[in-house]
């Protein structure tokens, strides 16, 4: 009888296509853990985020798990008594559940208040979750799924059968997350999503915010790790957890500035935009208003904002929020022809929506679309709405990468009025509890601050507001005067609009200047 490899010793995570080689389990766990804890740091979770990565694939030092992945990769022969069929066992065998018992385990010794329930909670449903999308915690009859899917019977778990072989790896990592999660009380690990005048409801819908940053901080950590095995080539293409250094951007940003001629008094206004934008931006992180008729100049405005603002406050990126992709495309090219000079594609500026076609994205571009890891993203309201809101896991990689962000939303009246309650409390968390910044820019601003009731409102004063004085720039940049012609109540027919467009076309131009 055949047996299988001698590398059967090890505990396997992935087998790399191209050459056999192995990641093991251990190195796997490891990884994501050291990624995820790197991107729960922005909104102070890190010990969290380790946690999560160290344990998500804990089922997979199964016998049954590696039996699977190496019938599937060929290291055990199909005479071998240890082979199945891999095919047929494709995403049936459970590997996540021993996790999430471990940790549910972990955290019984320390429970102490309502909010460490609800942290074990948080923690253990990402890792329940990390391959099929964040599930029901209950049904439409208001069965408890979670419960059910948490205390799987052994025979499906594998959680004893799984601790037991990894005991000697979790007993080196065992003191140090045992020390950080009972130094101090669990619920001081939740940032403190809850402001003033929120009510119950309010905290339910942030804290469904927080459970899918920390699920998008696992799921991007493990397609990362698992992706710089599988394709060591690509993994120069990703920051790795690097951050911006903003300096030499806002220095092409300002030369470019600098060379721009004041030839008239739009270009005066133009400039005097900018300058505001400028001294506003070293202001502290928050929500802001840019509010600039057309023809003002706010792209390259809210850019200069962005980027030293960013500089300032040692922020991660910028990403552009714009409803039309007719303009995204014009936009992107402006900034890129800016900040990219003499650079190769992709370096500064990602665009990603539905607009770009496969052949006009390089390789680098495709691979940090995946999880927006560039330095200026543009995208569209579509784009971000799915990334907070959409279902499995491909869209919610990118949400971890808006905390520590600056958000910028162009033409912010066009958001649909169905959306306003889920955009406000959304902005509100990812400026209050992610340490980021948004401005809404449109020369007609919503009255997102006067929403009913007040909790579900954006909080902006007047000094959030970058222009004080939109009034008097709408005298000047003004462009059309209207002129009421109606007839009222027979209206006008053909012959009287024809008659019209003959009378006007006699009349000398007006300048409007």
């Amino acid at each position: 009888m055949k047996t299988s490899s001698p590398q059967n010793h090890k505990f396997i995570a992935h087998r790399r296509q191209f050459d056999g080689a192995i990641q093991s389990l251990e190195d796997h766990l490891l990884g994501t853990s050291q990624i995820a804890g790197q991107f729960a740091e922005d909104i102070g979770l890190r010990e969290c985020g380790e946690l999560m990565g160290l344990l998500h694939d804990l089922g997979k030092a199964s016998q049954e798990f590696q039996n699977y992945i190496r019938s599937g990769t060929g290291l055990i022969d199909e005479d071998a008594d240890e082979y199945v069929d891999a095919e047929k066992k494709k995403g049936k065998i459970n590997h996540s559940s021993a996790g999430g018992q471990f940790l549910e385990r972990l955290f019984s010794d320390h429970r102490e208040s309502k909010r460490d329930y609800l942290t074990e909670q948080l923690l253990t449903l990402c890792v329940l979750s990390h391959h099929s999308g964040l599930i029901d915690c209950l049904d439409v009859e208001g069965n408890d799924i979670y419960r059910k899917r948490l205390q799987r019977d052994e025979e499906t778990s594998h959680f004893e059968e799984s601790l037991r072989k990894m005991d000697r790896f979790l007993a080196k990592q065992k003191p140090q997350f045992m020390k950080e999660m009972s130094s101090q009380k669990l619920e001081k690990k939740i940032p403190h999503i809850i402001e003033p005048g929120d009510t119950e409801s309010t905290v339910q819908f942030k804290f469904g915010l927080l459970v899918k940053y920390m699920f998008s901080c696992l799921v991007d950590a493990d397609r990362i790790d698992t992706a710089n095995f599988e394709s060591p080539e690509n993994e120069s293409y990703r920051s790795g957890g690097i951050r911006q250094s903003w300096g030499c951007l806002t220095d092409k940003f300002e030369q470019y500035i600098s060379t721009l001629e004041t030839r008239n008094s739009i270009d005066i206004i133009r400039r005097d935009i900018s300058q505001r934008c400028l001294d506003c931006s070293q202001n502290p992180k928050g929500l802001y208003q840019l509010t600039v008729p057309t023809g003002g100049g706010k792209t390259l405005s809210s850019l200069r904002f962005a980027l030293h603002h960013a500089e300032k406050h040692k922020m991660n990126r910028i990403i552009y929020i714009i409803p039309y992709t007719s303009i995204i495309d014009q936009n992107a090219q402006v900034v890129r022809s800016i900040l990219e000079d003499g650079e190769e594609p992709g370096t500064v500026v990602l665009e990603h929506h539905s607009n770009l076609t496969p052949e006009k994205e390089n390789a680098k571009q495709k691979i940090i679309s995946e999880n927006w890891d560039a330095p200026i993203v543009f995208t569209t309201m579509v784009q971000f709405l799915e990334c907070l809101f959409g279902a499995g896991t491909r869209n919610i990689r990118r949400m971890h990468q808006m905390a520590n962000a600056v958000l910028i939303f162009d033409e912010i009246q066009t958001l649909p009025i169905h959306c306003v309650y889920l955009f406000n409390l959304t902005i509100r968390f990812l400026c209050h509890s992610c340490g980021s910044t948004a401005i809404l820019c449109t020369a007609t601003q919503p009255l997102l601050d006067q929403v009913k009731p007040p909790e579900c409102s954006l909080p902006i004063g007047e000094r959030q507001k970058i222009i004080p004085n939109p009034k008097e720039l709408y005298q000047q940049l003004k462009r059309t005067n209207l002129i009421d012609h109606r007839k009222i109540p027979e209206g006008w027919d053909t012959e009287d609009i024809a008659q019209l467009i003959k009378d006007e076309q006699k009349k000398p131009a007006v300048c409007l200047s």
